[in-house]
């Protein structure tokens, strides 16, 4: 967390925490989603407006955090902004290395554990690391699969409505 953001929470403790403003989809972008967002639909039929502005993403990716509940957020300042997670918490990268495969998060981070991998109703692949649980980009489907079929990861089936409990994390946070 940045250091600044740490001196706002001690300057303001007592902010009340922001719900529904901001979700990370299936292929690790980031929306925001106003009032009018919100009552046209639930995330992710209504997505909001796609965040590029490579700034905010870097500080979103700084103070990405969970509480106890296992309801991700981003720390802005003083307000803990918990957010909608369409799939999973973390949105997974693979791609094909002479070592083998490399695996890092949305927000930069590197995946040096793949503990279990798990295929939905859906056929997709979710993959529990040191840092929680991820789903794999579609988009890197290609070297996954190269990666499944190397048994590399050997993924078991698990209802996705199930996935949620059992890994420890909330995809629509209330206060």
């Amino acid at each position: 967390m940045d250091d600044i953001v740490k001196a706002a929470i001690k300057k303001w403790p007592n902010v009340p925490h922001c719900y529904g403003w901001l979700a990370l989809d299936a292929r690790g972008d980031w929306y925001l989603r106003d009032e009018p967002t919100q009552a046209a639909g639930p995330f992710p039929q209504v997505k909001g407006s796609r965040i590029e502005h490579d700034k905010f993403k870097e500080f979103i990716h700084r103070n990405y955090e969970h509480d106890e509940r296992g309801a991700w957020f981003f720390q802005n300042g003083p307000q803990r902004v918990y957010l909608q997670l369409e799939a999973a918490p973390w949105v997974l990268g693979v791609r094909a290395s002479a070592g083998g495969y490399e695996v890092m998060t949305h927000t930069g981070l590197p995946v040096r554990e793949v503990r279990s991998s798990w295929l939905d109703e859906q056929g997709r692949l979710f993959l529990d690391t040191e840092h929680g649980l991820g789903l794999v980009r579609s988009m890197d489907m290609d070297a996954a699969a190269d990666a499944v079929a190397a048994e590399v990861w050997t993924p078991q089936e698990m209802a996705f409505a199930d996935m949620p409990a059992h890994f420890g994390f909330v995809c629509q946070p209330t206060p």
